[in-house]
């Protein structure tokens, strides 16, 4: 289980932030995909989250690494500022929450809820935070460029400052800048792919969402930050 809450720790919890306020349109006439350079795409994926209020996504997450292998789906919900949750589909209860100030872990089982303050969480600079539009991928990554098979197109980096743990981050994208596939691959060999599917722009989502309510009996305990 402990690895399980660190995986779960590290990946969604760069996403913190506020989302940027300007909508920034993709021109019409785009250039053909093997034009483009990686500095245009990142653009583009810039763009296209940053302009969005809310988003909901189906994911799929596999992790591999320590000897363990772990199959996740269920349920991303977006929501500016900083707003974020992840309803797993099995088992059913278990879900991470970013309510804008803490972050919330708790899976069926736990004898607690883990809570973590979302400027530590910040520090963890998950490549999820692009979804909320928080920075600019080709200021965030540093080495990034391009790779592309067929009609696939990836930006490959690694998280400025995280090179001690994270060995690259491959975000697979559309010619539009939307993310369909992230793979964070850790310098312990140990890899973490999230798929997203059905996305949904601004959909109608109610506030009281991502409000925290602990389930009835479980304890909520301050986790460490990350160090």
């Amino acid at each position: 289980m402990k690895r399980s809450c660190h995986s779960l720790l590290l990946v969604p919890l760069l996403i913190v932030g506020s989302w940027c306020a300007q909508s920034l349109p993709i021109a019409s006439a785009q250039p053909a995909a093997a034009s483009l350079s990686a500095a245009e795409l990142a653009h583009r994926v810039d763009d296209h989250y940053n302009r969005l209020r809310t988003m909901r996504a189906h994911f799929s997450e596999q992790y591999t690494g320590m000897g363990m292998e772990r199959d996740d789906s269920g349920t991303l919900l977006l929501a500016r500022p900083g707003r974020m949750k992840w309803i797993y589909a099995e088992p059913s209860g278990k879900y991470f929450l970013l309510d804008g100030r803490f972050a919330y872990f708790y899976a069926p089982g736990n004898e607690q809820v883990q809570r973590m303050k979302a400027s530590q969480l910040d520090d963890l600079r998950s490549p999820l935070r692009f979804l909320l539009g928080h920075t600019r991928i080709a200021a965030e990554l540093t080495g990034l460029h391009l790779s592309t098979r067929g009609t696939s197109l990836t930006l490959v980096g690694v998280p400025r400052g995280a090179a001690r743990r994270i060995a690259s981050v491959a975000l697979t994208v559309t010619v539009d800048g939307e993310i369909t596939a992230i793979v964070i691959r850790e310098q312990d060999d140990s890899t973490t792919r999230f798929t997203l599917s059905s996305e949904e722009d601004d959909p109608a989502l109610a506030p009281d969402i991502f409000r925290f309510s602990p389930p009835p009996g479980v304890p909520v305990s301050d986790a460490l930050p990350p160090v």
